[in-house]
C-alpha cells in the first residue's frame, strides 16, 4: 500500500539537507556535518512525549559521542518558531533541526503508518498496510511511568498531562497531519555512509515509543571504522 521507500540500510548513501535550527542560527545540512560521523535521529514533533524524553536523552549521550568525535542531531516534526520557543526553556547541547513536512524523515526512508480500508482483502504489512484494529490493540509502556500498558493515543495524553505540555495550534496541526509517523536512527561514518539504522516498531505497533538506549547508541559509535 502507498509508495513509501523503506527504510536506508547500512551501507546506504546518508541524502542530503538543509533544515533550520531551532537552537542554533540558520540552517545546517549534510554538507555541513560532512567529514565526520553523526548520530541522526528523526523524530514526531514535540506533540509526542516520548520523543521529547528521547531527545533529553540524547543530550544526556551527547558528551560521551562528542568525546568519540560524534556529532548528535535531532530532527524534529515542529515548526522552527514553535521548537524554538520551547527549547528557549528547555536547553540541550543536541543541534535540533525542524522539518516540519517530514521531508527527510521521508528521504531516509523512515516509516508512517498507513491503514487498510474497512473490510479490505488485503493482507496486512505493519507499518505500510496495517489494519485499524492491529493498531486499536496495541498497548505500551516503555519508559514504566505508566500504571500499566495502554493505547498509545491514552499514553500520549497522560504523559503530556503529566509533562504540564499543551498542545497549541501548530502541535494540533503537526499531529493531525503526521500522527503515524515512526521513528528512526541513523548513525553516518565520516564519508556520508550509513553504518547503522534502527526503526522504531517494525516488529509491530506493541513496540511504538521504544527507542534506541543511550548502551545502543554509544556500542554503535565505538563500532565506527572497525
Amino acid at each position: 500500500m502507498g509508495d513509501q521507500k523503506r527504510p536506508l540500510q547500512p551501507g546506504d548513501s546518508a541524502p542530503a539537507f538543509a533544515l533550520a535550527t531551532a537552537n542554533l542560527d540558520g540552517t545546517v545540512s549534510l554538507a555541513d556535518l560532512s567529514g565526520r560521523p553523526f548520530l541522526i535521529g528523526f523524530f514526531r514533533g514535540l506533540h509526542c512525549p516520548f520523543c521529547r524524553r528521547q531527545v533529553e536523552q540524547l543530550a544526556s549521550v551527547q558528551p560521551t559521542l562528542r568525546a568519540a568525535g560524534v556529532e548528535t542531531v535531532a530532527v524534529i516534526n515542529t515548526p522552527v518558531e514553535r521548537a524554538r520557543l520551547y527549547f528557549r526553556h528547555r536547553p540541550t547541547p543536541v543541534t535540533l533541526l525542524c522539518d516540519p513536512d517530514c521531508r527527510t524523515h521521508r528521504a531516509y526512508g523512515v516509516p508512517y503508518g498507513e491503514f487498510l480500508p474497512d473490510g479490505s482483502s488485503e493482507p496486512s504489512e505493519w507499518p505500510y498496510g496495517a489494519t485499524m484494529a492491529q493498531f486499536q490493540a496495541a498497548r505500551i509502556n516503555p519508559t514504566g511511568e505508566l500504571p500499566e500498558p495502554l493505547h498509545p493515543m491514552e499514553a500520549n495524553a497522560i504523559l503530556n498531562a503529566k509533562d504540564r505540555f499543551e498542545l497549541d495550534e501548530s502541535d494540533n496541526a503537526i499531529f493531525e497531519k503526521h500522527a503515524t509517523q515512526l521513528v528512526g536512527h541513523f548513525l553516518v561514518d565520516a564519508n556520508g555512509t550509513i553504518s547503522w539504522a534502527q526503526i522504531e516498531a517494525l516488529d509491530g505497533p506493541n513496540s511504538l515509543c521504544i527507542f534506541p538506549t543511550a548502551a545502543e547508541i554509544i556500542a554503535a559509535a565505538s563500532s565506527l571504522g572497525r
